[in-house]
Parts: structure tokens; sequence; C-alpha cells
């Protein structure tokens, strides 16, 4: 039989009558309810500024603990951060367990892990957050009843059970096992660069449907190698960054990344933690920014992401809009307007516009050449019908002519041994 679900309150403040409030709440009303968690009452508040002790008012404090009585809630859900004063000072005034946005987001992340890396990352970050915070959080945790609720509530209390040096030396040696995980990554990425394979890396909001896009890319252009990723209706279905190969048919292919998805207030111990990962976005040639064009905060969601990349110094790298999920909208796809794809990757609707946007962007480096190559260079006629798209060949008196698209590189590499005809 299915768990009984822990009830919730989620409470915010709404600083300065900012716009995209309704959108946070919801969003934190989601993250409830991915930590399987129900949400049966909310409470906000307009002001200037975080109460500091109490994170709001006192007569809105008096509020909340009467709407958990009516409930029968026993957790508190803030929409911010809380400073380790503030949990204390909440857990004493409301005598349940009190979390914030922060914790809720480690521990999906913590569920969602599947490599040794991402499990190191979201362990970090997790021990980082409470090693400020545990005394509020030591006395929350002995609250804790059965039931469903955070994933990690068991593991965590033993952590909080080991004193702050032992959690300092666990840190160390964490950082330690993943600074030998980021070499390996530092060179992958040096191999590639080697290659001059262009590398195209997948940004967005969570569960705008990257991993979606990057499945139906492997399908069309890799079918049946049997590397799609994992793509599932849910908020950070993806902590792995993965790495494809896009071969297209004229011979050409790029590296296709898919990274972490952004959220609003991404706790800055995430984004240290996964730099590794997210050092990806910043190395490549062309971002896909991809956006749930269905969403109606779409433009909110968009922001976050921009503002994200501008934090991880990812601002000025060339970036392509995809409007992704345009099936569940009135809108007519596939089609490109303004440099905006609008496509539809559960249908695969769309990927070939896609590409070819993608290929003006990246390989800039391509040309059209005219050759004669003399009979006794045969082994360069296989060459280039191996890495040039070959668009015409005949065969003249003084060898075979080719009329191609390659890498000016390829050409350069080879001049001497041809003729130049165009």
């Amino acid at each position: 039989m299915e768990q009984i679900r822990e009830k919730a309150i989620i409470i915010g403040v709404q600083l300065n009558n900012r716009p995209d409030f309704p959108s946070a709440m919801e969003e934190l009303r989601s993250l409830a309810e991915a930590c399987r968690i129900e949400v049966v009452g909310e409470l906000t508040q307009k002001a200037e500024r975080v109460n500091p002790s109490l994170y709001m008012g006192s007569g809105k404090i008096k509020e909340l603990k009467e709407l958990m009585k009516t409930n029968d809630a026993l957790v508190a859900i803030f929409n911010d951060e809380l400073s380790p004063s503030q949990i204390r000072n909440l857990e004493a005034e409301l005598d349940c367990r009190v979390i914030d946005r922060t914790i809720l987001i480690l521990d999906i992340f913590s569920s969602r892990a599947q490599t040794k890396e991402a499990k190191l990352q979201v362990e970090v970050a997790r021990l980082q957050y409470m090693l400020p915070r545990l005394v509020g959080l030591r006395e929350s945790l002995g609250r804790q009843g059965g039931g469903s609720g955070l994933k990690n509530r068991g593991s965590g209390e033993t952590k909080l059970e080991l004193d702050r040096r032992r959690i300092e030396d666990r840190i160390a040696a964490l950082q330690a096992d993943l600074e030998k995980l980021v070499a390996r990554r530092h060179i992958q990425r040096r191999q590639r660069r080697k290659n001059e394979v262009p590398v195209v890396c997948l940004v967005g909001y969570t569960n705008t449907g990257k991993s979606s896009l990057m499945n139906a890319l492997m399908q069309k252009y890799n079918p049946g190698s049997g590397k799609e990723v994992l793509a599932k209706d849910m908020l950070f279905a993806t902590l792995e960054t993965s790495v494809r190969s896009i071969d297209l048919p004229d011979h050409r292919s790029f590296l296709l990344t898919d990274t972490v998805g952004f959220v609003s207030q991404l706790p800055h111990h995430l984004i240290k933690a996964f730099r590794s990962t997210l050092e990806e976005v910043t190395e490549a040639d062309l971002l896909l920014h991809v956006v749930d064009c269905s969403d109606p905060q779409y433009k909110q969601r968009a922001d976050v992401t921009n503002e994200t990349l501008r934090a991880l110094g990812a601002a000025d790298i060339p970036t392509l809009y995809v409007y992704n999920k345009a099936d569940l909208t009135d809108q007519e796809y596939p089609r490109i307007e303004d440099g905006i794809v609008y496509l539809s990757a559960r249908k695969n609707s769309g990927i070939e516009e896609l590409v070819r946007l993608i290929g003006e962007r990246v390989f800039t480096d391509y040309k059209d050449y005219e050759i004669l190559i003399p009979f006794d260079q045969g082994r360069l006629v296989s060459y280039f019908n191996e890495h040039a798209h070959v668009h015409a060949i005949s065969h003249e008196e003084d060898g075979t002519r080719l009329t191609m698209t390659c890498k000016k590189s390829d050409y350069e590499k080879y001049r001497r041994e041809f003729s130049p005809l165009a």
C-alpha cells in the first residue's frame, strides 16, 4: 500500500511586489510534490524585507500556526533559504518541522542522482548546507515520524550526529574524489577540442524537454544506437551530463551535451558542487536554449535560465532558442521565426529545421570546393568521400573531379596533392 503522505503548508514573502512571485510559489508546490509531500495550504505576505528572526511578521506566524492546526499539517515549507537562526526560531514558535526551498531541491537532486559524480556533488552540497544549521536541523529531525516526505531523512540524521569537524573532513574527502573526476572530464574536453568537433549544449529550465530533444536527434540521425537518455515528465529528471555524437548524412557531426535543468533560486551550494558538470556549458560552441512554450510562465523561466548562464560566465556564447512542446499550443509548427525554432520533440517534428540552423552556426569552417585529384592519389578520393559531403564526382582525362563541401582545414592539409578548379 502507498505510504501516507505528510501534509505541509507552503509559505512565502513577496518582496516589493515581485511579478514572478505567484510562479515561484507554484513551483514550490511542485518541488514539495516531487518530495512526496502533500501541500494542504498556502500562506503569503507582502513586505519590503524578510523578517530576520522569523521570516514573517509575528501576526502571520500566529496565522500560520492556526492554519497548520486546522489542516493537520506537520511540515512548514518556506519559499526562501532560511538562516540557521530563522530555523531555530521557527521550530520553537511552530513546534513542527521547518524546511526551506533549498533543502527540497537538494532532496530531489539526491533522489535523482545515479552516477558516482552526481552522488558526490549532491552529497557535498547537502553537507555544506547543513554545516551552519546543525542545531536547528537536529531538532527538526527529532520530530520526524513515519510516512513519506524527504527521502534522505535517515541518512541525514546520521550525518548530523557527526561533529562539525568530521563533517568538514567528509566534505574535504568528497571534494578530493570529485577533483579526480573533474580532471578526467577536462581530459575528455581537451580531446574533443583536438578533434575539432563542434560542441552544442542543451540548456534550459527543468522539465522543458531537453532530454527528449536529444533523444529525437539521436533517433533521427543515429537510429538503433541505443544511446538515448532518460526523459521523463518530472523535475530534474537529468542530473548527469550526457554527451552524444550527432552524425549527419553529409559526413558532418557535432557533439550534443545534455545538462541539468535550471530552476529559480537554484541553491548556490548546488551550483558550486555541480561546477564540473556546468563547465560543459561554458565551453560549448553553441547553446540550445530549450523553452517550454506551452508553459504560461515560459518568459520568466527563460529569464531565470539566462540569469543562471550569466552567473556561470556563459552569457556571451552564441545561443539558439528552441521553443519545444509547440504541439501543446495553438501555434503553427514546425517553423522558424525571428531566429527561434518552434518544434515538438515528442512528435519528432521540427528536428530537420533545428539541425539546419545548428549547421549554419557551428559549421562555419566548411566551404564549397571543386578539385581534380590525380589518379595516383586515389586515397584522397576515399578520404573526401568519407569526411566531406561530395555533391558530384566524375572521372576526367587527368584524374577524378570532385565537387564537395568540406572543412577548410582538410582542404588546406592536402592542397599540394590535387588541383583546385574553383
